[in-house]
């Protein structure tokens, strides 16, 4: 039982409360403790004394202030009143009803009876009398009169006995004025539970209170009054035979609070009478599954018989009988002893079944299984969809409060921010993501120290919300604009990302965002700063705001296609799921498109091109390649084509450039170099086509610090200065050996 509201003109749901009480708890921490307003300091003591049902340290504190403004001796007075009657409300020695006497009894048996009656009706006096308005307005003076009469008609009883003899005429009126008392008992435990407004317990009341899940409860009133419907009818001897069955199939991402709804299922059904009781058996693969023979089938059927008189709920139940399975898994056991059962004579009608897991691999498995389409029909399926982002605040918001924490509003900025950095894809934990972000708040505000003060005790600030986010340095395009060379690609790059800078505060201020997708085709040959420029790419979108994580996941065709049937949309799909918040880097993706006509790369290309456009918030995908063989590719998949706007063409580095690098390089790790030495590189790559350009840079660099190191070592002279001698001894060591792609001019 829960107190309503005092001095407040409106009700809310529970939720409400909620938020209302952490709003009001907030300002008042955050303010200074004179700007506090006093109506809602009242309307916080209010909140809270109704959600605790008691008075604890904090509300004493409150009601103690506002006692000293002196202007609220009503509400004090109320309250008062309230805890008292709350008090009484829980005690069950003031609500229990009183014994009932029976002409049948034995004379022994009354006497006994009426002397309980007599100790408990003095008690009930003792603690009431004087307060009997604060137990029931109505009624309270009206017991308290009566269980007085009772009390004096009970003792003229007791002196009526003669050994076994008593006189029946006034055993007939104390009988008649205990069944006025218990009359009278039942209405002041109304008139109580009206006065705390008791909260209603039904599954429908709880479906209300959860956050969220709007289409989910109009599906779930509708399923209650239809069960209802169909229960009359056989109430009235009509058939109601395959109207509807009990069992459901619930699906959703992970959090989305699949296992609550399956338990309010089964108190409906309990509720309706369909069921004998409203409990949950809940089990998984692996508590049904098997190793050997005949094993399963006993574990399924132990499943059952626990289950019987209320609901089987297997969760990630598509885990039973995936594609690809080989024929020595058991999981099809589970399956056709399930179906068997539920269809037999001793058990059907007897218990219902929820399955439960991710929604695309619950219809294939529903598909899969004809068995189960049947008998868990598309109109007993529930789709619980993700929390909206303010769902989740408020979920935060909730868990939170529980437990008497409450966040300040910088801090609920910061786990809104690490919200949208966890919700990418379909693993995103919803509720329970939310949640272990409170706990980690929780856990950082109490690993600080030694605590005194309210503010101490209940307020998590920002720096008590943990992430794993990086800082942003905001830095990835003045490192790209640092590279060298690559002036067409720089000024390619800063029309992109400022164009995704724009569509990313548009979305932010709901304005239509242009339809422009950011996938590009890099193209070049190796060793021109591709995947460099991809790594920046990444992080600049990410700075933006654009990509969650901004990081560069880098495949080629080995790491999407496989060598059999079903393999290439496992390892693919993995490679998407890896990459989303960030950018997904295809190196010569070209090789995709060069297989024969049974080739497997046409599968990878394809999910590829549909994950670029269900993922579109979430991913970036960049094609690498030669320029000729990856417009095979893009020709390959008209799909594929259209969601390409960019490609951004990398030229070989001029010898220039080439020596540009180096210097960079040198001067990065501390090294410089004398005219005579740069004379001589100079004069090398104005000689030389470097056909692998940056890698030949890494590749050169390496070789003249390892003569460099060489040489000092042997002049017992460790200096830093790169000398003409260390560059000619790399000419001299590597005659006749090219180095990585380097060729004669």
């Amino acid at each position: 039982m829960k107190v309503m509201f005092i001095r407040r003109k409106a009700m809310g749901t529970t939720n409400e409360k909620l938020v209302e009480e952490a709003q009001l708890w907030r300002k008042r921490l955050e303010n200074d403790e004179g700007e506090n307003n006093r109506n809602e300091l009242a309307t916080l003591v209010s909140l809270r004394f109704e959600r605790k049902q008691k008075m604890d340290l904090f509300t004493e504190k409150w009601k103690q202030e506002l006692e000293e403004d002196g202007s609220f001796n009503d509400f004090l007075d109320e309250l008062t009143e309230k805890q008292l009657l709350v008090s009484w409300a829980q005690d069950e020695w003031i609500r229990r009803s009183w014994p009932q006497l029976r002409e049948t009894d034995q004379a022994r048996v009354k006497k006994q009876k009426v002397e309980q009656i007599i100790t408990r009706s003095q008690d009930w006096i003792t603690q009431v009398e004087g307060k009997e308005t604060s137990l029931a307005k109505k009624h309270g003076s009206m017991l308290l009169t009566n269980i007085k009469e009772l009390n004096d008609r009970s003792q003229q009883f007791l002196a009526s006995f003669q050994g076994n003899y008593y006189s029946k005429s006034q055993f007939t009126q104390l009988k008649k004025q205990l069944d006025s008392v218990n009359e009278l008992q039942e209405r002041v435990n109304k008139e109580m539970d009206e006065a705390l407004g008791e909260k209603q317990t039904s599954a429908l009341a709880q479906l209300e209170e959860m956050i969220g899940l709007t289409d989910v409860k109009d599906r779930v009133k509708k399923l209650y009054a239809f069960l209802k419907y169909q229960k009359s009818r056989e109430e009235v001897g009509l058939s109601s035979n395959n109207l509807l069955n009990l069992n459901m199939v619930v699906t959703g991402n992970p959090g989305t609070g699949k296992t609550s709804i399956a338990r309010l299922l089964a108190s409906i059904y309990y509720e309706l009478g369909m069921l004998a009781k409203p409990t949950v058996y809940e089990v998984d693969r692996a508590s049904l599954v098997a190793g050997y023979v005949g094993q399963t089938e006993e574990q399924t059927m132990a499943a059952i018989e626990r289950a019987v008189g209320g609901v089987l709920f297997i969760d990630e139940a598509y885990s039973l009988k995936r594609e690809g399975q080989s024929g020595n898994d058991y999981g099809q056991a589970v399956i056709d002893t399930l179906v068997s059962a539920m269809t037999s004579e001793t058990y059907a009608g007897k218990f219902a079944v929820i399955l439960a897991g991710y929604p695309q691999e619950m219809r294939g498995f529903i598909r899969a299984n004809p068995g189960l389409a049947s008998r868990f029909p598309e109109q007993n399926h529930f789709d619980l969809p993700n929390y909206t982002e303010s769902e989740l605040l408020q979920i935060a918001e909730k868990k939170a409060l529980d437990v008497d924490f409450v966040f300040t509003n910088a801090a609920l900025q910061k786990v809104k921010a690490e919200i949208e950095r966890l919700e990418i894809d379909q693993s995103f934990g919803n509720a329970r993501v939310v949640e272990d972000i409170v706990k980690k708040a929780i856990f950082e505000k109490g690993s600080q120290g030694y605590h005194t003060t309210e503010r101490d005790f209940v307020l998590i600030e920002e720096q008590h919300v943990q992430t794993k986010q990086s800082a942003k340095s905001g830095q990835a395009l003045q490192k790209l604009n640092e590279l060298v060379g690559l002036e067409q690609v720089k000024a390619e790059l800063n029309k992109l990302t400022s164009f995704a800078k724009v569509k990313e505060s548009r979305r932010r201020m709901d304005l239509p965002v242009p339809p422009m997708p950011l996938h590009t085709v890099f193209s070049g040959p190796p060793g021109t700063g591709k995947t460099t420029v991809a790594t920046l790419y990444a992080e600049a979108l990410n700075e933006i705001g654009l990509l969650k994580r901004g990081h560069l996941v880098t495949v080629s065709r080995s790491d999407l296609v496989g060598g059999y049937v079903g393999q290439t949309a496992i390892k693919t799909n993995q490679v998407i799921q890896d990459a989303l918040g960030g950018v997904l880097f295809i190196d010569e993706a070209y090789a995709l498109a060069q297989g024969g006509e049974n080739d497997f790369g046409k599968e990878a290309i394809t999910m590829i091109t549909q994950a670029m456009t269900e993922h579109e918030e979430h991913l970036v995908v960049i094609f690498a390649g030669y320029h000729n063989e990856i417009q095979t590719l893009l020709n390959s998949n008209p799909g594929l084509r259209s969601r390409i706007r960019k490609e951004i063409e990398f030229q070989p580095y001029t010898s220039n450039q080439l020596a540009e690098m180096l210097k960079q390089k040198f001067t990065v790790y501390g090294y410089t170099w004398s005219d005579e030495a740069f004379n001589a590189i100079e004069d090398h790559f104005s000689k030389e086509t470097i056909a692998g350009n940056g890698r030949y840079i890494d590749w050169f660099f390496e070789e003249i610090i390892q003569a460099h190191a060489l040489r000092t070592t042997e002049e017992s002279d460790i200096a830093l200065t790169i000398e003409a001698k260390d560059v000619i001894q790399v000419f001299n060591s590597t005659k006749g050996n090219d180095g990585p792609e380097k060729s004669p001019s």
